[in-house]
């Protein structure tokens, strides 16, 4: 009887573990393209089941059962402990996640139903609050597992991440003035509904492009860092300071900044870059939404909820 084979990687000396068997192990591709592939189909298989638990929810929840549902909720306490409606959605939120023990099942689960009109933005926020709150139980409930040698050290990990979103609710949620991720949450939803292209292209300069920018210029020393990203970070500031101004006091502006007109189109406009895309896209995903007609089932019409059936 042969013995078994080693393992031939450094500093192991145990048996070698034995070929897999999966879908690729017959092919010549290299474990970088497998990777890829399997990337590629797993977020095919992830838009895909999104959008049949969209179209789902849209023919399930309709009529008066979604008037009911709307309503249970979006549902407020009674003046004056109205206020105490969102903070209760956090708990709710987090307790949630806590019993799913992770915060992407509980985010699928809410996304789909606001895309149907169930639940409101303002009802989502809170629950979505509470489940950045009941992620960190994972991390607590695996440091008090640690070594007892390590239990100090990861204690402090997990309350740093507790603590972290414990002070992005404080932050943007107890102040309803600095609730700022609503409306532009709601302006980047007109946006894109309008040039469909823009989500692709937020997620590519969001997790991406300016991540690796920001990464390249840090490996190139503060200095270099600050000098780069500090002139560009004061540009945007000022241009949202701008901006708010001309929509709320343009008189305090000069003349010349109380609107973009003087600027070109491509400079103020989302149009032309939107003709481009269409033009370089040949399919229709990236291209403005057909307009198509308002549906029967409009929950805020009382003769089309009258006429449905339980």
């Amino acid at each position: 009887m042969k013995p078994p084979a080693r393992s031939s990687w450094p500093g192991l000396t145990g048996p070698a573990l034995p070929p897999g068997h999966h879908l690729f192990v017959g092919t010549v591709l290299t474990d970088l393209a497998v990777g890829f592939i399997l990337l590629a189909a797993s977020l095919l298989l992830l838009c895909t089941c999104l959008v049949l638990i969209v179209k789902l929810l849209n023919s399930v929840l309709r009529g008066r059962v979604a008037q009911a549902v709307r309503k249970v909720i979006n549902a407020d306490f009674p003046f004056p402990f109205s206020w105490l409606s969102g903070y209760l959605a956090i708990l709710v939120g987090a307790g949630l996640t806590f019993v799913l023990q992770s915060s992407s099942v509980f985010t699928a689960a809410i996304v789909p139903l606001m895309g149907v009109g169930v639940i409101s933005l303002e009802r989502a926020y809170p629950l979505f609050l509470g489940s950045n709150i009941g992620t960190t139980t994972t991390a607590l409930l695996a440091a008090l597992a640690s070594p007892a040698d390590m239990l100090l050290s990861a204690l402090q990990v997990a309350l740093i991440h507790f603590f972290f979103n414990l002070a992005g609710i404080l932050l943007w949620y107890v102040v309803p003035i600095l609730r700022l991720p609503i409306p532009l949450a709601k302006r980047f939803g007109d946006l894109t509904a309008n040039y469909r292209w823009v989500a692709i292209a937020y997620l590519l300069l969001s997790f991406l492009l300016l991540p690796l920018a920001a990464f390249g210029l840090s490996l190139a020393g503060s200095t270099v860092l600050a000098a780069v990203g500090g002139p560009l970070v004061g540009l945007v500031l000022l241009l949202i300071l701008i901006n708010v101004l001309q929509r709320h006091r343009p008189a305090w502006l000069p003349h010349r900044l109380r609107s973009w007109a003087w600027l070109p189109l491509w400079l103020r406009s989302l149009e032309p870059w939107d003709r481009l895309v269409s033009r370089c896209c040949p399919c229709r995903v990236c291209g403005p939404p057909l307009a198509a007609a308002k549906e029967d089932h409009c929950y805020e019409n009382p003769e089309v909820l009258a006429s449905q059936q339980l």
